[in-house]
Order: structure tokens, then sequence, then C-alpha cells
């Protein structure tokens, strides 16, 4: 049996509680639910309908914020060249990883009660970089705007390096910087 699809105005309010609780977690990780609730404008029953526990709307925040970077991937490679596509990714990639981090208490709190919300991340992750490297080497026939010899996995590594180098707000210029530095490596010669 599978499930209904969810009304719009449910959708919204969904949506409306994942958009706050994505913010609350990173700013307050004990925040309450009924806190999250109210600003989103629903009562807290219609927060329990979508999500059970705690524990089940960290791991949708969490789910969701991937799903939105991984998801990306299509729409930026149908508005933007692939290296071009690929730096801006980048810069959404250091945006999750800023928001995953705030969230790391939250998240510690669902795997200490048994959830596992990094089941499928490095996957997803792995396959969205695949993805845009490969539209760069196939952009020209082989001769493409980002190097064939790009490992996605390596990578995805080397985002992390400068994540963990430059976590924290005030240093999302040198982030930047250091991303050009790695693009100029990705590129194509």
């Amino acid at each position: 049996m599978s499930e209904r699809p969810l009304r719009a105005d449910a959708q919204r309010n969904r949506a409306r509680l994942l958009d706050v609780a994505v913010i609350a977690f990173a700013d307050a990780p004990e925040v309450t639910l009924d806190a999250i609730a109210k600003h989103a404008g629903v009562g807290i029953g219609t927060l329990y309908r979508h999500f059970p526990t705690r524990e089940a709307l960290i791991e949708e925040v969490y789910r969701t914020e991937l799903a939105r970077l991984c998801d990306a991937v299509p729409d930026l490679l149908a508005a933007d060249p692939p290296d071009r596509a690929l730096r801006v990714w980048m810069d959404r990639f250091i945006d999750y990883m800023t928001t995953k981090r705030g969230l790391a208490d939250a998240l510690k709190m669902v795997i200490a009660a048994g959830g596992t919300p990094f089941a499928h991340s490095r996957e997803r992750l792995v396959q969205a970089v695949g993805d845009l490297l490969n539209a760069g080497d196939l952009a020209t026939a082989g001769t493409g705007a980002l190097r064939a010899d790009v490992v996605p996995l390596d990578l995805l590594t080397a985002l992390n390096g400068i994540c963990l180098a430059t976590g924290e707000p005030e240093q999302r210029e040198q982030a930047g910087r250091l991303l050009d530095l790695l693009m100029d490596g990705v590129r194509a010669r």
C-alpha cells in the first residue's frame, strides 16, 4: 500500500516546518518543537503529523538539505557551462556544510536514538560531483572545460578540507578563494 500524496496545504506546512527547523536547530539545537511550530505558523499537532518525533524532524531537515544540494545539479548544468556550474555547486556545498555543522548537536541526538541520517549522503554527493565532472568532460567532445581524470571522491575530499579549514562565517571569503584555487586544478588545460 503506497502513501497518498499530501494535499497542497499540507505540503506547504511541511516545507515551512523544514525551513524553520533548519535555522532553529542550527542556531539552538535544544529549541523546542513547539517554538518551531509557532515560528512556522502551524500548530504542534501539524508538526507531529509530519514528524512524529524530534529525531524524525532533525533527520528530515538533514536529508532535505542534502537533497537540495544534490538535486540542484541538473538546473545548474542547464543554466551555466559545466565549469561554472561546478563552481556554483561548490559554493552551495560550503553553505550545506555550514548548515550541517550547525546541526551537528541535533544530528548527534538522532544517531544516539538509533537514526542513520548519513546512510546515503556519501553516495548522493559523489554522484552529484560525478555528474558535474562528466558534463565538463563531455561538453566539447572530450576536450571539455573540466579534466577527465578528476575522481569525484577526491574532489569531495578537497571540498571537505576547505570546509574544515574555513568553517566559520567570517572565513567565507577565504573559502571562496580556496574554491577558486581548487577550480584552477580541476579545469582542463
